[in-house]
């Protein structure tokens, strides 16, 4: 039973920023499109953003193993 919890903390925990990873760099890559000549600050924006929110999915993986 232990481990369906640790499977549905880390499961549930994954869903919020792999949510977020898609709008992000969906989001990113729409703004590119649109003004390519701001392209760079864009992608250093994006991969602080990303960066930012794969740091909840690892902190998902550590409750699932504390829990």
């Amino acid at each position: 039973m232990e481990n369906l919890g640790n499977g549905l903390v880390f499961g549930l925990a994954t869903l919020g920023p792999g949510i977020g990873l898609g709008i992000l760099i969906g989001k990113a890559i729409e703004s590119m499109a649109r003004q390519p000549e701001a392209a760079g600050m864009v992608r250093t924006t994006m991969f602080i953003g990303i960066g930012v929110v794969e740091v909840l999915a690892l902190l998902g993986f550590v409750l699932a193993f504390i829990i």
